[in-house]
Order: structure tokens, then sequence, then C-alpha cells
């Protein structure tokens, strides 16, 4: 073949080359008549969010998840909620908190811890006793701790032979005094070692802990505005307060016009649940010790969600305080349940009052 042939042969290869170029994988732009080729992607479906997975157990007197059974037998303080023992400490970790008139037109709180175990944060400042505060810790099958008591609280104490933890009487090394106040508002326990000094007296440690009810709406979608509630007990200048905060979807708590707190974590104190019932309150004595009626039920005030709903308060048969309307529990919502009771002296309408 002569060399003119060749170069002829080699100069047609060439030109039909020049097209299968253009297809090449390079990342050129596609000629005249072409379109580009897509992409490739991985055939493997996208990453979902996991789906939040439900807690397989939940708290009997918060309805909250938990990953453990809470199977704990209730401890029930009593902590003072005079002016200088306040801020008080472990509030924030307590199921349910009652407040309640002791003597001289002072309330006291009755909190109640279940679902937070063997707690070591600082709980009080702690006081004494009074029988209608047993029946409140009882109700709940709790051991009672507290630091002395009235002569009435302490015949019902020791002769019906009651769980209970007293710093004066049966359990003084459970319990210490804080430098930092000046008594009786210093005196300090704490879960574990409240749990370790009931194991010691041979209290049972796991009773059937009674439950409330609840649904994640609650009882009062129908019920009249209540993002603002006041409490009034007796002291006219001693007024409870709640705020609703509607993205956390509790109630925060202030005592007057400032916010109340736990001394602990600084955190403001919330409820998801607000009660307040109206009960029969009698003066026993000179020092002004009270009588408070929890057996025969009367009117009372449910607030979730920034709605209320009037209502009643029953004992059930095991003990425990309900809140019923039309004879049906109404349900609360999960999360921590506030109780205050007020004398019925006057109409309830006149203790607390809320609005938008």
């Amino acid at each position: 073949m002569n060399i003119f042939r060749r170069l002829t042969m080699i100069g047609s290869l060439a030109l039909l080359l020049i097209p299968l170029a253009g297809c090449g994988s390079g990342g050129g732009a596609a000629g005249p008549g072409q379109t580009e080729e897509p992409e490739l992607h991985s055939s493997a479906p996208s990453e979902q969010p996991a789906e939040p997975t439900a807690a397989p157990y939940s708290a009997p007197l918060t309805g909250l998840g938990m990953d453990e059974p809470a199977e704990a037998r209730p401890v029930a303080v009593m902590i003072n909620n005079l002016k200088p023992a306040r801020p008080q400490s472990g509030l924030t970790e307590a199921d349910v908190v009652w407040e309640v008139l002791a003597e001289g037109g002072i309330t006291r709180l009755v909190a109640i811890f279940q679902s937070t175990g063997h707690n070591t944060e600082p709980i009080g400042p702690i006081r004494s006793i009074r029988p209608y505060l047993i029946e409140l810790g009882e109700s709940y099958g709790a051991v009672l701790a507290h630091a002395g008591g009235s002569n009435d609280a302490y015949a019902i104490l020791q002769g019906q032979d009651k769980p209970y933890l007293d710093e004066i009487t049966n359990a003084g090394g459970s319990f210490w005094r804080s430098k930092e106040r000046k008594a009786p508002h210093n005196l300090y326990s704490d879960l574990e070692k409240l749990r370790a000094a009931a194991d010691k007296k041979g209290y049972d440690s796991e009773t059937a802990v009674p439950s409330y009810t609840f649904e994640d709406e609650g009882a009062t979608a129908g019920g009249a505005a209540a993002d603002n509630v006041s409490v009034t007990f007796s002291l006219q200048n001693y007024v409870v307060k709640y705020a609703y905060d509607a993205e956390g979807g509790v109630y925060k708590r202030f005592i007057g016009d400032e916010p109340h707190v736990d001394m602990n974590n600084d955190e403001q104190l919330t409820a998801s649940n607000l009660v307040v019932l109206s009960a029969s309150h009698r003066t026993l004595d000179n020092e002004g010790r009270l009588a408070i009626d929890l057996e025969q039920g009367g009117p009372a005030v449910l607030m979730q969600r920034g709605k209320a709903v009037e209502c009643e308060w029953i004992r059930d048969g095991g003990g425990m305080i309900r809140i019923v309307k039309d004879g049906e529990e109404l349900p609360m919502v999960p999360g921590r349940s506030f109780f205050h009771i007020v004398p019925d002296n006057k109409p309830l309408a006149e203790h607390v009052t809320y609005g938008s």
C-alpha cells in the first residue's frame, strides 16, 4: 500500500473517532442534537428521621414516660413555706405538691416524691406534721418525713403504727441543718437518706402505688380561659399566682409577683395541672391548729392548658382525692400537679380567680 493511501485511511479513521469523544464522561458540553447524560445517583433510599419511640412505662402520679417501671414507695415530705424558708429545695423533683393551711394563715407544702427514685438533691426546709397532712401523705401510701408534730399527729403516728421518719423522735441521722439559714428554717434531707432510713426501720419499700388517669389533651378543652390564675388562702397579703406558658404547656408559679423557684437549680416551679378545692376548716386551740375535713368532698376547679372547668372533689375507697365531673373522674395532663386546699368559709370563686 502506497503512503498516500495509508495517510488517507488514517485521516478517515480519525474523523470517525471525533464524534465518539463527545460521548465520553469528561463533563464537556453536549454537541448539537445531543442531550446531557443525567448524573447517576445511588438507588438507596434517603435517610429519614427516626420516629420517636414511646417509653415502655409511665409514672403513676405524673403519667410521664419512663424507661423503667416506677415502683418505689412514695415519700411525702412536709415543706416549710414561711418567707424565710423560701426558696425551698427539691420541689421541681416532686410528682405532686399539695398546699394547705397551717397555723396563723400560713400555708405548708406536702411534696410527694415517687418517680425520682433515690435522688440525692436536698429537700427542704422540712417542718412539722398535722393529722390532715398525715391523711394527704397516707392517701398515696407514702412514708411520711417531718420534724416534730402536734400531739394529735403523734398520737396517730405512734398509736396507729404509721410509717414515718421524724427528725426529733426516730430518724435524726437522716436529716441535717444548713448553716446558710437560721433554725427552724434550715432542716433538710434527701430521698437517698430517707429511703435508707425507711429500709432500716423495716417499712415496706414497694407498695401498690395509686395512679391518676392521664390524657394528653386533658379535660378542660371547652372550659373558661385560665391563662392567669390567682389563689388566696387566708391572709390577703399572701397570693399564689400562675401564668400559663403555652409553648411549654405548663403553669409557672409565682408568690405575689415573684417567681417561686427551686434553690437546687434556680428553676421556676411549674405544673401541668392546677386544682383548687374547698374543704371545711375548724380551729382547734389558741395556737390556731386546724382540723380540715378531707372526707366529705366539695367544689373544685381544675385548670389545664390555659382553660378551667368547675368540678368536684371526692375521696375514693382507697383514700385518694379524685377530681370528678358528673360522676366521672377527669383526666390529668401528663406532668406535675399542684393541689390547693382553701377554706369553705366563703365561695370557692372568692379564693380562686382566673382569666386570659
